[in-house]
């Protein structure tokens, strides 16, 4: 590697890459229509819960699993990401995002990398790329916290300043979870954010919506 890498984490997690993270709220937008969310500490315990017990802890696990895994195991692990999400719009989340990530590193950096959902695709590309693991995973757990901060400060709404308090104090979380990710063990696999789950699908039959998810 002649380039640092948390240049190239940075540039592929930024929201300048193209995957589309902007589209999706993670179910925050019927959160916030069903009135669940009204401010900060509100939305700070959502995505709190939401990165250790749901779907941050579990995308950390599959990125680190991907990462460590040979070329004939990424299939499972990708039909595994998948089968986790809860509702059909999660679903697409995980795999357009995957697709768009994977489709835009593999004409940039050269490198063999099909569709897979977005944790998968971009442990794997670590993998290739050569790139830290304990440092791909806190940053992605950090640009996953931001996304969904983002979709906030647009749904409750909170100010910019409030979404940088949330995201400082999400920090040290990031960083526990990043830790706890690296063997990549599948059998650790598990949510119990289930309130995001059901928002998740409720948001499917909004009457007027602005997120993809």
């Amino acid at each position: 590697m002649s380039t640092d890498p948390a240049l190239i984490l940075h540039r592929w997690l930024s929201p300048a890459y193209p995957v589309g993270s902007f589209a999706y709220s993670h179910g925050i937008e019927a959160a916030v229509a069903e009135g669940r969310l009204t401010g900060r500490a509100e939305t700070q315990d959502w995505i709190t819960d939401i990165l250790e017990e749901g779907a941050g802890r579990n995308d950390a696990i599959l990125l680190a699993a991907a990462y460590h895994a040979d070329p004939p195991a990424l299939e499972e692990i990708a039909t595994l990401a998948s089968a986790l999400a809860p509702s059909a719009n999660r679903r697409l989340e995980t795999e357009a995002q995957g697709a768009a990530f994977a489709r835009t590193t593999a004409e940039v950096h050269g490198l063999e990398l099909p569709a897979m959902p977005y944790p998968v695709a971009l442990g794997r590309a670590a993998r290739l790329m050569e790139l830290p693991l304990e440092l791909t995973l806190r940053l992605y757990l950090m640009a996953f916290a931001s996304a969904l901060t983002s979709a906030a400060i647009r749904l409750v709404p909170l100010g910019q300043t409030d979404g940088q308090r949330l995201l400082t104090a999400l920090e040290p979380l990031a960083e526990r979870l990043a830790a706890e990710a690296l063997p990549g063990d599948l059998d650790a696999l598990g949510s119990c954010a289930v309130m995001s789950d059901i928002a998740a699908m409720r948001q499917e039959i909004l009457p007027t919506r602005l997120f993809r998810s």
